[in-house]
């Protein structure tokens, strides 16, 4: 069922709207009930670790969960967002900001470079979501030497909390979520993109050796 342009932009303001709530209160997992029951939420960490959190409760548990679990005071604001109604998808660039004050400059640390989520809004046919319009995928990017170099100075700064410091610990692929690529239960592109139904403009044809 397809999605107007209004609808989408009312369903973002509700998304944008939860999202101040879950960083005032330090706890994401509220924001799961967005998500399909079959959605899908991934990023990436390095060439062999990504992270992929399948269904409503996999979402709330794991990457709104765990992966969120000690960045209370983090805000991450969306400051440009791009709707494509046609295609029924969303594109939010956001900024990571601490909350910490960094004495040098007077400001938050930040993360530096652009970060951003995709993602993916259906109606929902059946069920007890039936009629709503919930997130069917998302998969984030961010610049994963900036993170390392901001958590660091962070560190170094001696203004880490503990909460922050028990989070920095939290990595690698024993982390629920987290898997080396061949393993993925879902893909790396969104689904409906990796199964090639929004082509812009065809593979070069291959060269010759």
């Amino acid at each position: 069922m397809s999605l107007t342009r209004a609808e989408i932009e009312e369903f973002w303001e509700t998304w944008l709207d939860v999202n101040r709530r879950a960083e005032a209160a330090g706890d994401w997992r509220p924001m799961a009930e967005w998500y399909a029951e079959d959605a899908t939420y991934g990023w990436m960490y390095s060439v062999d670790e990504h992270f992929m959190a399948v269904g409503r409760d996999q979402i709330r548990d794991w990457a709104i969960g765990i992966e969120m679990d000690g960045f209370d005071g983090w805000h991450y604001d969306y400051v440009c967002t791009m709707i494509d109604e046609q295609k029924s998808m969303v594109l939010g660039f956001w900024k990571q900001r601490s909350g910490i004050i960094d004495d040098a400059t007077g400001g938050e640390y930040e993360i530096l470079g652009i970060g951003g989520s995709w993602f993916g809004v259906e109606r929902q046919v059946g069920g007890a979501d039936d009629g709503l319009i919930k997130f069917a995928w998302q998969r984030d990017w961010f610049d994963m030497p900036s993170t390392a170099h901001t958590f660091m100075e962070i560190l170094k700064s001696g203004k880490a909390p503990d909460t922050l410091l028990e989070r920095i610990k939290v990595s690698g692929h024993g982390v629920p979520g987290h898997y080396h690529l061949e393993d993925l239960p879902s893909t790396v592109w969104p689904p409906p993109v990796e199964a090639g139904e929004h082509i812009t403009q065809q593979k070069a044809p291959e060269v010759s050796a």
